[in-house]
């Protein structure tokens, strides 16, 4: 029995290894014979899942995709699991497998757009946990659905393509996307227009989108932008669709001729003027304007041989302005007929129509005005010889007016001349001279001097030309050449020693009156040429040179300088030429006769009429300063003696009157208290205007009076020399003195007002004064004193009948 249990008990374990796969383990062919044993070189077909296909977009969730199963097991005894994207990495939980069953099944919706393809891993496991299969691929495809519309690139596209474009030219090309499978008809997309003028000008080709001209007929003019709607649509066209626009844009090209609004234009001009405008010429031209098919050019054709005319082009209004460019003459003539014609800037096109009024006629009537005289030569040249004595004729500066319909006179006058040389006639224009005008003349520039005529007719207003007259001033060989001093001035007296004497000379003329020099020996003494040689050195130096030798000593040679002027100018000067006795390098020995005779150059009579003009000079500014001096002396003794008895300095000191303490317009009379001071000019004394002519000589000074009854006899004479004296200040005269100012509180001492108030005065005080005032006590105070023959009225009421009253020379106390 324990046999038996023991059989069981094997069978048992036996079946349970066979149906757990436990390897290691076969299973008697013998048991199950009609099972084929799979070699070990094939898979098997059940464990080898093929690729799953499942629609995107799938709504019926969850949704089995594919049972997977391994035949190593009986059912129950497997355990299936899968691992990749959309299991356990991103995106998560998009599939899951039932573990005992080995289902699949789709737990999320699929977009193919995104992922259009999932690779899983798939394993089986015992219930140990130990591999049953090797793990195999689970690939799960997303098969597309048509959930996208087809998207144009742009909004708007644009072409541009030329006016009257042949059919098929190209214009633009319209460009759309679809995110469907591009394996599918969900991403085929088709082209097509919706919407075009009428009639039908444009194609587009329904796989490319390109978009062409399909007739002729495309004019600017008529429509220059054309907006033509597009659409795009997948599944070949039979799908979802989306739309777009197309803007066609056409160029202009130059199919219009410019044309003339009218065929005649009528315009005024006023002569004598240019650079205005006269009129405008309108046009038309239907091109795009701004662009050379449409901005237009005028030509002159006819009318105008002269040039007087030009037309430019408004840039703005493109019409054609007619200016004056040279000036009209209304009495050549009175009108002008021009013939224009206008084009464009680009060439017509062969193929447009030729413009109708291509050509117009304008007339210019001339007005006419007061024109300026015009000078019949401007500006005027003409020469003259320098130094031209006054009434020389310079030229006839003339000028014609060109208003021969107007009778009108000319005038001639200067503008400008600067030194006044010139005089104007001023009914012919005739220029003459009228004075020497000066070589050394600022404004003779050049050796040209310039002037500027005016000529001015008599209309109203009346008008007036410019003329520059320019003289051109001729030298004149009016000077011989001058020797100028030799620059060294001894001669060996052998002539094979020294370098000679170098002369020099100079000439104020200028060329060609001036240099080259010719130097020659005076002809009048021929043994001169026997004794010297001269030889030239340039063209104004020349060198002097014994012949043989010659004495030691002062030689006087005679020289003949010429000029290369025409005609040349000569003169003979004489030269002091030195010999000494030199060493053989030329140099003139100590002690020789040379040193001491007379130095070479400017002659010993020359020498002594220069010395003795400034010693006669010096002499005669000697004798006028002495006189000037004695004159000073003479004035400062005055009228009343000796400076120590000058009462003027004892009086004037103290006090000066002028016109009252308000009077700020007083004589300066510091100059009477110290006259020695006075600073006299040289030569005779300046006139007082106000004295008479006829007395400039003064008269001799006078003795001092004796006694008091002189006194009036010496103050009325005093006075009468004074007023006499034209040269010696103060102008003494009762509207000066007399007048006080306003206000004064103090009375007047003048001999003028003095018999006024002090008839009853007594001068007896003064001599209690100091002896300053003894003379002033004398002369008023004296006891033997006459009544009447007091200090100015009453010396000047014993005056002899006839006498002129005294005047007060500046005696104020």
């Amino acid at each position: 029995m324990d046999a038996a249990l023991l059989l069981v008990l094997w069978l048992l374990a036996q079946s349970l290894c066979l149906s757990l796969g436990v390897p290691g383990w076969r299973r008697p062919s013998t048991l199950y014979p009609w099972r084929r044993v799979p070699t070990p070189s094939r898979v098997r077909r059940a464990w080898v899942i093929p690729p799953i296909s499942v629609s995107e977009n799938h709504k019926r969730l969850p949704y089995p995709l594919v049972q997977i199963k391994s035949d190593k097991q009986q059912l129950g005894g497997i355990i299936y699991s899968i691992q990749g994207p959309g299991v356990d990495e991103e995106p998560r939980g998009v599939f899951s497998i039932d573990k005992f069953t080995g289902k699949v099944f789709l737990n999320a919706t699929l977009d193919r757009e995104k992922t259009d393809r999932f690779r899983l891993r798939a394993f089986a496991l015992d219930l140990g946990g130990s591999t049953l299969e090797d793990p195999t691929d689970l690939e799960i495809v997303v098969v597309d659905q048509n959930d996208n519309r087809p998207a144009f690139l742009q909004e708007a596209f644009t072409g541009r393509v030329l006016e009257g474009a042949a059919p098929g030219t190209y214009v633009t090309r319209a460009e759309a996307t679809d995110a469907d499978d591009p394996e599918t008809d969900n991403a085929a997309l088709r082209f097509s227009i919706l919407h075009q003028a009428s009639p039908e000008l444009f194609s587009i080709d329904e796989l490319t989108g390109e978009i062409r001209t399909v007739q002729v007929g495309l004019d600017r003019e008529a429509v220059a932008v054309y907006n033509l709607t597009l659409q795009v649509a997948d599944m070949s066209g039979d799908g979802l669709t989306a739309t777009a626009s197309a803007i066609v844009t056409l160029d202009d090209i130059n199919d219009n001729a410019p044309e003339f609004t009218r065929n005649e234009f009528f315009m005024e001009a006023t002569e004598a003027v240019s650079g205005v405008d006269v009129g405008r010429l309108e046009v038309e031209d239907r091109d795009l304007p701004g662009s050379p098919n449409w901005v237009a050019r005028f030509t002159i054709l006819e009318g105008d041989p002269d040039g007087q005319f030009t037309i430019r082009t408004d840039p703005k209004t493109n019409e054609g302005v007619l200016s004056i460019v040279k000036a009209l003459d209304y009495e050549s003539c009175e009108h002008h007929e021009l013939k224009v014609s206008v084009e464009n800037e680009a060439p017509l096109q062969v193929a447009a129509p030729r413009a109708k009024w291509g050509q117009a006629r304008v007339r210019v009537r001339v007005q006419d005005t007061n024109e300026a005289p015009v000078f019949q030569e401007n500006p005027l040249r003409t020469s003259l010889a320098e130094g031209a004595p006054p009434g020389t004729l310079v030229a006839t500066f003339s000028a014609w007016d060109p208003d021969t319909e107007q009778l009108q006179r000319l005038s001639y006058s200067k503008d400008y001349d600067p030194e006044d040389w010139l005089q104007v006639d001023p009914a012919t224009g005739r220029i003459q001279t009228q004075r020497v005008l000066s070589p050394a003349s600022p404004f003779l520039k050049g050796g040209w001097y310039r002037a500027i005529v005016l000529a001015q007719d008599d209309a109203s207003p009346p008008r007036t030309a410019t003329g520059t007259l320019s003289v051109e001033i001729l030298e004149v060989n009016d000077h011989a050449p001058v020797l100028s001093l030799p620059l060294l001035g001894r001669l060996c007296s052998e002539p094979h020693q020294g370098p000679g004497l170098l002369l020099g000379a100079t000439d104020e003329d200028l060329p060609p009156h001036g240099a080259p020099f010719h130097f020659q020996l005076s002809p009048r003494l021929p043994e001169l040429s026997r004794n010297w040689s001269l030889s030239q050195v340039n063209v104004s130096h020349a060198r002097l040179r014994p012949r043989h030798q010659v004495p030691e000593g002062l030689h006087r040679l005679t020289l003949l300088l010429r000029d290369s002027g025409q005609p040349p100018q000569q003169r003979e000067q004489p030269l002091n030429v030195t010999v000494c006795r030199c060493s053989q390098d030329g140099v003139c020995l100590p002690g020789a006769a040379a040193l001491r005779a007379g130095g070479a150059g400017v002659s010993l009579g020359a020498l002594v009429i220069v010395l003795a003009s400034v010693l006669l000079l010096l002499l005669l500014v000697l004798l006028v300063a002495l006189r000037a001096r004695f004159q000073q002396q003479s004035r400062g003794k005055g009228l009343l003696g000796s400076p120590q008895e000058d009462l003027r300095d004892n009086v004037l000191n103290y006090d000066e009157q002028g016109g009252g303490e308000e009077d700020q317009d007083a004589y300066d009379i510091s100059q009477l208290r110290h006259p020695t001071a006075l600073s006299l000019p040289l030569g005779p004394p300046p006139l007082r205007r106000d004295a008479p002519q006829g007395r400039l000589h003064p008269k001799p000074l006078r003795a001092l009076p004796t006694s008091p009854l002189d006194i009036a006899d010496f103050i009325s004479d005093g006075l009468e020399a004074a007023d006499s004296d034209p040269s010696v200040p103060p102008y003494d005269t009762a509207l000066i003195y007399d007048y006080e100012g306003e206000g004064s509180v103090a009375g007047t001492l003048s001999s003028i007002l003095s018999s006024q108030g002090d008839e009853d005065q007594d001068y007896d005080y003064l001599s209690d004064w100091g002896p300053r005032f003894a003379r002033l006590a004398d002369m008023y105070g004296h006891p033997g004193l006459e009544p009447g023959t007091r200090w100015d009225h009453r010396a000047r009421d014993s005056l002899s009948p006839g006498a002129p009253p005294p005047r007060h020379r500046g005696w104020t106390a």
